[in-house]
C-alpha cells in the first residue's frame, strides 16, 4: 500500500479522499451549524424551534436543504443569467477552498503551506465579488445597494482582521497555522495560549468576524427592514441555497481561525489530558455558539455605525496593538510572552 501511494497516481488518489473528507465534514457540519443556529435562537426567544423532522427536529436541515433543490429556479427577465448562477456558485466554492489549509491535528492538513493565512485571507477577499456578482447580476437596485453595502463593509473589516493576525505572525514567527498552534504549547495548558497575551485583540477579532460574514448585528447587505434581503433578494431554490451555504461555511471557518490562532487549536486546556483534533472541533463549536448568541441577543447596528466602528475604533486599535507587539517581542518583555518563535519557527 505505502508503495502504491508513493506513486503519482496513489499521490492523487490521495489528495482527492482527502479532499472529500474535508468537503464531507464540512457540508455535515453545515447541517448541524443550521439546526444549532435556530434552536439556540428559539431558546433565547423561549420557543421549540426545529422539533419535527426526525428526532428532536434533527433532520430539518436536511428536509429544508432538499425543498431548496427541488423548488424551481426562478431567474429574472432582465438580469444577466451567465452571472446569475456564478455568483452563489463562487461564493459557495470559496467558502469550501479557503479549508484546505486549516488544520485539525498535528499533520492533519491537506495543505501545510507556509504562507497558509495568506492564502485565507487571498481567498476570503475573492468571496466578496460573489456578493457584488449577484446583486448586479439580478438587474434590480436593492440588491445592488445589498452587494455595495458588503463590498465596503468588507473591505473595511478585512483590514482590521488582517491587522490582528499581524500581531499573531509577530509573535510566532510564521504564517504557518501548525507552527502558531506548536507557539502555544506549554506546560500552563490554556494560560500558554495567545488569548492571553494578544487579549485585547481578541474581542475585536471576534466583532470583526461578525461583520466579515454579515452576521447580525451587522447583516447590513441583508437588512430585511429596508433591503428586503439586500443582494439574495433576487434568488430562489439552489442558487439561494448555495449563498446560504457559504455564509455558514465562511461563519465556520472564522470559528477555526479563532481556535487556531488565540485558542491552542488541537492543544488541550489542561496540560496532563491527550490533545487531539475532537478538541479542535468543540473549540469550534463553542465559539459557533458565541456566533448564534450575538444573532440572538444584540440588535442590528446602523449603517453608519457600523463603518464608523470599523474606521475610527478597530482600525487604530489594530494598527496600535502592531506597534505594541512589535516592542513587546523585540525587546522579550516578560520573558518573551509575546516571542515565541523558537518554539512555533
Amino acid at each position: 500500500m505505502a508503495e502504491f501511494l508513493a506513486t503519482p497516481l496513489g499521490t492523487f488518489l490521495l489528495i482527492v479522499v482527502q479532499c472529500v473528507g474535508i468537503v464531507a465534514f464540512v457540508m455535515i457540519s453545515l447541517l448541524f451549524l443550521v439546526y444549532g443556529d435556530r434552536k439556540i435562537w428559539a431558546a433565547v426567544q423561549m420557543r421549540r424551534g426545529p422539533n419535527v423532522v426526525g428526532a428532536f427536529g434533527i433532520l430539518q436541515s436536511v428536509a429544508d436543504a432538499l425543498k431548496y433543490v427541488v423548488k424551481e429556479i426562478v431567474v429574472p427577465a432582465g438580469s444577466d443569467k451567465f452571472v446569475f448562477f456564478l455568483a452563489p456558485m463562487l461564493s459557495f466554492v470559496l467558502a469550501i477552498l479557503a479549508w484546505a489549509v486549516i488544520p485539525f491535528d498535528s499533520g492533519w492538513v491537506l495543505s501545510d503551506i507556509n504562507v497558509a493565512i495568506l492564502f485565507v485571507f487571498a481567498i476570503s477577499s475573492l468571496e466578496v465579488y460573489g456578493v457584488i456578482m449577484g446583486g448586479w447580476a439580478s438587474n434590480s437596485k436593492y440588491p445592488f445597494l445589498g452587494s455595495l453595502r458588503s463590498a465596503a463593509q468588507m473591505i473595511s473589516y478585512e483590514v482590521s482582521l488582517g491587522l490582528i493576525i499581524v500581531g499573531v505572525i509577530i509573535s510566532t514567527g510564521s504564517l504557518n497555522f501548525s507552527d502558531i498552534v506548536a507557539a502555544q504549547e506549554g506546560d500552563f495548558g490554556l494560560f500558554n495560549w495567545y488569548w492571553l497575551p494578544h487579549l485585547p485583540m481578541v474581542v475585536l477579532f471576534f466583532v470583526s468576524a461578525l461583520a466579515e460574514t454579515n452576521r447580525p448585528p451587522f447583516d447590513l447587505p441583508e437588512a430585511e427592514s429596508e433591503l428586503v434581503a439586500g443582494f439574495m433578494v433576487e434568488y430562489s431554490s439552489t442558487p439561494y441555497l448555495l449563498f446560504m451555504a457559504g455564509e455558514y461555511i465562511a461563519i465556520f471557518l472564522m470559528c477555526a481561525l479563532i481556535s487556531l490562532l488565540f485558542f491552542g487549536g488541537w492543544l488541550s486546556p489542561i496540560p496532563f489530558i491527550a490533545d487531539g483534533w475532537w478538541w479542535m472541533v468543540g473549540k469550534m463549536w463553542v465559539f459557533f455558539f458565541l456566533f448564534a448568541m450575538v444573532k440572538a441577543i444584540v440588535p442590528r447596528y446602523r449603517y453608519d455605525q457600523l463603518m464608523r466602528i470599523g474606521w475610527k475604533v478597530f482600525l487604530p486599535l489594530s494598527i496600535g496593538w502592531v506597534v505594541i507587539v512589535s516592542f513587546l517581542a523585540k525587546f522579550e518583555v516578560l520573558g518573551g510572552f509575546w516571542a515565541r518563535w523558537a518554539i512555533g519557527g
